[in-house]
Protein backbone atom coordinates (compact mmCIF):
# COMPACT_ATOMS: atom_id res chain seq x y z
CA UNK A 1 0.00 0.00 0.00
CA UNK A 2 2.81 2.33 0.48
CA UNK A 3 4.95 1.81 -2.41
CA UNK A 4 1.23 2.60 -4.26
CA UNK A 5 1.05 5.91 -1.92
CA UNK A 6 4.66 6.87 -3.29
CA UNK A 7 4.52 5.92 -6.65
CA UNK A 8 1.10 8.15 -7.11
CA UNK A 9 3.20 10.94 -5.87
CA UNK A 10 5.94 10.18 -8.07
CA UNK A 11 3.50 10.35 -11.25
CA UNK A 12 1.57 13.77 -9.90
CA UNK A 13 4.79 15.13 -9.39
CA UNK A 14 5.44 14.34 -12.88
CA UNK A 15 2.20 15.65 -13.97
CA UNK A 16 2.34 18.60 -12.78
CA UNK A 17 6.15 19.49 -12.93
CA UNK A 18 6.47 17.91 -16.61
CA UNK A 19 10.29 18.55 -17.49
CA UNK A 20 11.78 19.94 -14.22
CA UNK A 21 9.84 17.35 -11.89
CA UNK A 22 11.27 14.82 -14.19
CA UNK A 23 14.83 15.68 -13.65
CA UNK A 24 14.73 16.10 -10.31
CA UNK A 25 13.34 12.47 -9.74
CA UNK A 26 15.94 11.75 -12.06
CA UNK A 27 18.71 13.08 -9.99
CA UNK A 28 17.11 11.35 -6.83
CA UNK A 29 16.94 8.02 -8.53
CA UNK A 30 20.84 8.71 -9.23
CA UNK A 31 21.25 9.47 -5.81
CA UNK A 32 19.26 6.53 -4.39
CA UNK A 33 21.33 3.95 -6.90
CA UNK A 34 24.38 5.56 -5.88
CA UNK A 35 23.53 5.55 -2.10
CA UNK A 36 22.57 1.66 -2.29
CA UNK A 37 25.38 0.61 -4.60
CA UNK A 38 27.97 2.08 -2.05
CA UNK A 39 26.06 0.69 1.01
CA UNK A 40 25.81 -2.58 -0.77
CA UNK A 41 28.89 -3.10 -2.22
CA UNK A 42 31.12 -0.49 -0.59
CA UNK A 43 33.35 -3.33 0.69
CA UNK A 44 33.64 -5.66 -2.87
CA UNK A 45 34.09 -2.79 -4.83
CA UNK A 46 37.22 -1.55 -2.33
CA UNK A 47 38.54 -5.42 -2.66
CA UNK A 48 38.21 -5.09 -6.59
CA UNK A 49 40.17 -1.63 -6.48
CA UNK A 50 42.70 -3.43 -4.21
CA UNK A 51 43.26 -6.29 -6.27
CA UNK A 52 43.40 -3.83 -9.57
CA UNK A 53 46.49 -2.26 -7.72
CA UNK A 54 47.81 -4.66 -5.60
CA UNK A 55 47.09 -2.87 -2.54
CA UNK A 56 46.48 -4.73 0.85
CA UNK A 57 43.18 -3.08 1.65
CA UNK A 58 44.50 -2.88 5.46
CA UNK A 59 48.43 -2.78 6.88
CA UNK A 60 49.46 -0.87 9.85
CA UNK A 61 50.07 2.20 8.49
CA UNK A 62 47.02 2.60 5.79
CA UNK A 63 43.57 1.31 5.05
CA UNK A 64 41.15 1.89 2.85
CA UNK A 65 37.29 2.40 1.87
CA UNK A 66 34.63 3.31 -0.65
CA UNK A 67 32.61 5.93 0.19
CA UNK A 68 29.99 7.72 -1.83
CA UNK A 69 31.08 11.33 -3.59
CA UNK A 70 28.89 14.43 -2.33
CA UNK A 71 27.94 17.00 -4.83
CA UNK A 72 28.84 20.78 -3.50
CA UNK A 73 26.02 22.30 -4.95
CA UNK A 74 23.44 20.26 -4.16
CA UNK A 75 24.02 17.83 -1.73
CA UNK A 76 23.15 14.70 -4.12
CA UNK A 77 25.54 11.19 -4.40
CA UNK A 78 26.82 11.64 -7.43
CA UNK A 79 29.62 9.03 -7.53
CA UNK A 80 32.07 6.92 -5.17
CA UNK A 81 35.57 7.43 -4.48
CA UNK A 82 37.98 4.89 -2.63
CA UNK A 83 39.75 6.73 0.02
CA UNK A 84 43.75 5.38 1.30
CA UNK A 85 45.03 7.23 4.78
CA UNK A 86 46.27 5.66 8.74
CA UNK A 87 43.04 3.20 9.81
CA UNK A 88 42.05 5.70 12.61
CA UNK A 89 41.26 8.55 9.91
CA UNK A 90 39.68 6.55 7.30
CA UNK A 91 37.18 5.38 10.17
CA UNK A 92 36.21 8.91 10.38
CA UNK A 93 35.11 9.61 6.45
CA UNK A 94 31.77 9.30 5.61
CA UNK A 95 32.18 10.62 2.01
CA UNK A 96 34.28 13.02 -0.51
CA UNK A 97 32.41 16.14 -0.98
CA UNK A 98 33.03 17.39 -4.38
CA UNK A 99 33.11 21.46 -5.14
CA UNK A 100 33.59 22.77 -8.34
CA UNK A 101 34.85 26.14 -9.56
CA UNK A 102 36.12 28.00 -12.82
CA UNK A 103 39.68 29.51 -13.52
CA UNK A 104 38.87 32.10 -15.64
CA UNK A 105 41.46 33.54 -17.55
CA UNK A 106 42.64 29.80 -19.08
CA UNK A 107 39.07 28.43 -19.18
CA UNK A 108 39.91 25.57 -17.00
CA UNK A 109 37.23 23.84 -14.57
CA UNK A 110 38.26 22.92 -11.45
CA UNK A 111 37.44 20.39 -9.17
CA UNK A 112 38.27 20.11 -5.46
CA UNK A 113 37.79 16.05 -3.70
CA UNK A 114 37.77 16.13 0.20
CA UNK A 115 36.88 13.59 2.02
CA UNK A 116 35.02 14.23 4.90
CA UNK A 117 33.48 13.20 8.50
CA UNK A 118 29.83 13.32 7.29
CA UNK A 119 27.39 13.32 4.67
CA UNK A 120 26.21 16.65 5.08
CA UNK A 121 27.15 18.92 2.68
CA UNK A 122 26.70 22.03 5.04
CA UNK A 123 29.01 20.73 7.92
CA UNK A 124 32.40 20.02 5.59
CA UNK A 125 34.91 19.09 8.22
CA UNK A 126 38.10 17.87 6.27
CA UNK A 127 39.78 14.44 7.62
CA UNK A 128 43.34 15.46 7.21
CA UNK A 129 46.07 12.45 6.13
CA UNK A 130 42.81 10.81 4.03
CA UNK A 131 43.34 11.06 0.01
CA UNK A 132 41.29 9.84 -2.93
CA UNK A 133 43.13 6.43 -4.55
CA UNK A 134 40.40 5.35 -6.71
CA UNK A 135 37.12 6.86 -8.48
CA UNK A 136 33.99 4.80 -9.61
CA UNK A 137 32.21 6.07 -12.24
CA UNK A 138 28.62 4.63 -11.64
CA UNK A 139 26.29 4.44 -15.18
CA UNK A 140 22.63 4.80 -14.40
Amino acid sequence: MRRRGILAALALALAVGGGTAAAQLGDILKGGGIALLVSRFGKDINKAINGLTNTPSETSTYSTKVVPIISGGEGTEVGAAQIMGPPSAVRKVQAVAQIEGRFRPAGVRLRALIPVETKSISSIRRVPGVGISGLIDVRL
